[in-house]
């Protein structure tokens, strides 16, 4: 049996949280080992507990989920994690700029959230 695939979650809104969560659950073979609301305490945290999988909002109370990505995309990992981006601010540049930085990928909220969790479940 496979060890479940440890996310770490960087979002600000409790309740979107809660439905990530609560949606990995119901899938199965996830771990939420931790999230954060914000930049410094999200890549700290992310750095000490090297997760499989982080999914994290652009806006958050400090900082931003870009440079969450380029800052852990800077660091070095033994095992590299995955970096997916989830946010309603899905507009062309803002997916450019994740691009850039290194996420995995990115989805909107509102309208690719299905996609989000089959994109999910093939890393399960």
């Amino acid at each position: 049996m496979r060890s479940p695939v440890r996310v770490f979650i960087v979002e600000d809104s409790p309740l979107i949280r809660k439905r990530i969560i609560d949606n990995l659950q119901a899938l199965g073979g996830f771990d939420v080992v931790g999230f954060a609301e914000a930049e410094s305490p999200a890549v700290a945290a992310i750095v000490e507990m090297k997760p499989d999988v982080v999914v994290t909002d652009i806006r958050l109370k400090e900082g931003n989920g870009i440079e969450v990505v380029r800052q852990l995309r800077e660091k070095t990992f033994a095992s590299r994690p995955r970096i997916y981006v989830l946010s309603n601010y899905a507009n062309a540049e803002y997916r450019r700029q994740c691009e850039l930085v290194g996420a995995d990928d990115f989805f909107d909220k509102s309208g690719e959230y299905d996609r989000f969790l089959e994109t999910l479940q093939q890393v399960a």
